[in-house]
């Protein structure tokens, strides 16, 4: 009777057991179509946040300006840009001996490192001993490689260096802010060439055209400015001035005024005296040696045909 009563108890501890296994078991197996389905959801910021780091490191790529560096900016060659782009410029005022010498070395030491002559100017200037000394100004372009060692060679044209004045400028960051707008305007053509080709009317066609040709014109302004901040910090400027050097010119000195001295006074009016008394004398001389010979004769005739016209007939005699 007790092996009867264990036995079917035994079969209802283990059922219970594996009911409690199930239903244990059965909560996980109905949870997983919900796990299943919320996984979308959890994956779409995921996917979201990979989309923008994505674009972050695409930003960042095209924001950064690496050594080596390739941008298109119209130009026949692709234009390599470097970590810096510095516009270098200075001036320099010399004393020189020969103004027209020190042009001709100058020019010879432009063509030397590969520049060129900007513009020129050439003016004299009078000076107090009556003269006019020549000046010049010359600005020339060399390149930036060569921009220290011009300006060490044009110091050894000079007697003297009155003034002299360097400067950078780093457009870099202009450089990079232009690259960025290029590439955003390039993009925004190429969708704006689709919309065109979309377009089912005349008047949108126009309209679109009108907008495409706004963006061109954005670009090639762009493209402008990169253009010339290459050129700017490819060749540095120096502008250079050219003073002769001037003779000195000795101060007058101040006359200071002499004693009375009666003395000399004295001497000086007799030595008067003597020399008019020597001139009447000397007018005398000439006179009765010279005058008196050369006019008497000719005064004696005229006086002698005075007196033979102004005679007066004798009367006769009365009876």
């Amino acid at each position: 009777m007790k092996a009867h009563v264990r036995v079917p108890a035994l079969f209802v501890l283990l059922s219970a057991l594996l009911l409690s296994a199930c239903g244990g078991a059965a909560p996980s197996a109905t949870e997983a179509p919900a796990y299943f389905e919320e996984a979308p959801a959890m994956e779409a910021p995921a996917a979201q946040s990979a989309a923008d780091g994505i674009a972050k490191e695409e930003s960042e790529s095209s924001a950064a300006l690496p050594g080596n560096a390739v941008f298109n900016t119209g130009a026949d060659s692709p234009i390599a840009a470097t970590n810096h782009m510095i516009i270098k410029s200075g001036e320099i005022k010399l004393l020189v001996e020969s103004t027209d010498n020190a042009i001709d070395r100058a020019t010879q030491i432009v063509g030397d490192a590969g520049g060129y002559i900007v513009s020129s100017r050439v003016w004299y200037q009078p000076y107090y001993d009556g003269k006019n000394y020549k000046y010049a100004t010359i600005t020339i372009g060399v390149p930036v490689q060569q921009f220290e060692r011009t300006l060490s060679r044009l110091r050894g044209l000079a007697v003297q260096v009155l003034d002299e004045t360097a400067s950078g400028e780093d457009v870099t960051d202009q450089f990079v802010d232009l690259q960025s707008q290029l590439t955003n305007l390039e993009a925004t053509r190429e969708r704006i060439k689709s919309f065109l080709d979309q377009a089912k009317t005349v008047d949108e066609a126009l309209r679109i055209n009108q907008e495409l040709s706004n963006i061109e014109a954005q670009i090639e302004q762009i493209k402008g400015q990169m253009n010339y901040l290459q050129d700017r910090s490819s060749y540095s400027t120096i502008t250079i001035t050219f003073e002769p050097v001037l003779p000195e010119i000795l101060p007058t000195p101040t006359p200071e005024p002499e004693p009375w001295q009666p003395g000399k006074t004295f001497e000086k009016s007799k030595e008067t005296v003597i020399g008019a008394y020597q001139g009447i004398v000397e007018l005398l001389i000439w006179f009765f040696v010279v005058f008196v010979p050369i006019m008497l004769p000719p005064a004696f005739l005229v006086w002698l045909l005075w007196k033979l016209f102004t005679r007066k007939p004798k009367k006769p005699a009365q009876p």
